[in-house]
């Protein structure tokens, strides 16, 4: 009998943190938890003085030398370096090196996501939760290297709440 107390009160227990995972998830939204970690975090390159993502691609005013990155400060904008046209871009920048085709290096904006690791990987969770279970990849929307194209099934993950 005490076997199946303990069983039932672990089980009980396990559904429980599952369900608190799952809800964490679903309750991530851009207004609520990214828009405030992007200003407080990113908004200083990516702001409305930025340049639009077209012209930063072209560079030609030397964006980049400057720090000067996309602008990324409303959702539809926020989210063309997630989804598409510049699919995965986001996730590339801010992953932490150990998604694959990360070869174990961070992307080149993680060190921004906080002043310590341990602030840095909470902010990512929160991102990734975000982002949706299972759509975090670092895939373009064209094969490149050795990396493959998105696929379609990766797409469908992709939650990205308002």
């Amino acid at each position: 009998m005490k076997v199946t107390l303990i069983t039932r009160v672990a089980l009980a227990a396990s559904i429980l943190a599952i369900a608190a995972g799952n809800s964490m998830a679903q309750d991530v939204t851009y207004r609520n938890q990214i828009a405030p970690m992007w200003k407080a975090h990113c908004i200083a390159c990516h702001g409305a003085q930025s340049p639009e993502r077209s012209d930063f691609l072209l560079d030609e005013k030397g964006y980049t030398a400057k720090s000067q990155g996309p602008r990324m400060d409303t959702y539809e904008r926020f989210i063309a370096f997630v989804a598409w046209p510049d699919t995965g871009a986001l996730m590339r920048r801010l992953d932490d090196g150990r998604s694959p085709y990360a070869g174990g290096k961070p992307g080149n904006m993680y060190e921004r996501l906080g002043a310590s690791e341990q602030e840095r990987a909470a902010n990512l969770k929160i991102i990734k939760a975000w982002v949706g279970e299972g759509a975090w990849n670092l895939n373009r929307w064209s094969k490149r290297g050795d990396v493959p194209a998105v696929a379609k099934e990766q797409l469908d993950k992709i939650k990205l709440a308002y």
